[in-house]
């Protein structure tokens, strides 16, 4: 009868062990268009893809312009909307105006099912 238990036991410990492994798992920017350091013509939207689904509502980025041709100047914020994608999986950005040659750095925040804030970085430049 104890063999029994300790196989009950120790299979009950596996799924859980199994089974919480996606309760740790937060979302990962898995593929970009434009491409992470990518040079590209000016895209008509930016699109970042992750690995989990997302809570739109706690989900978002901004689009900064960092540098211009033969220019300093501060990080300028560039008016675009925001929205999930239909695979619940994407952010989309579609700035307002098209994009000027330049640097851009997209800063976005995700939530996912397990309510962890992950955030990052995306650069990419206009020719």
């Amino acid at each position: 009868m104890s063999r029994i238990r300790s196989a009950f036991i120790g299979l009950f410990a596996a799924a859980a062990i199994l089974g919480s492994a996606s309760v740790f798992a937060h979302p990962k920017l898995v593929a970009s268009v434009p491409a992470a350091n990518a040079a590209v013509a000016a895209p008509a939207s930016i699109t970042l893809s992750f690995s989990e689904k997302l809570l739109p509502k706690l989900s978002g980025a901004e689009l900064v312009m960092t540098k211009m041709p033969g220019m300093e100047m501060p990080p300028m914020k560039i008016a675009a909307k925001v929205a999930p994608g239909a695979d619940g999986k994407s952010l989309v950005l579609t700035p307002a105006k098209p994009l000027a040659t330049g640097v851009y750095r997209v800063d976005w925040h995700v939530v996912s099912g397990d309510t962890h804030p992950v955030k990052g970085t995306l650069v990419f430049s206009v020719k």
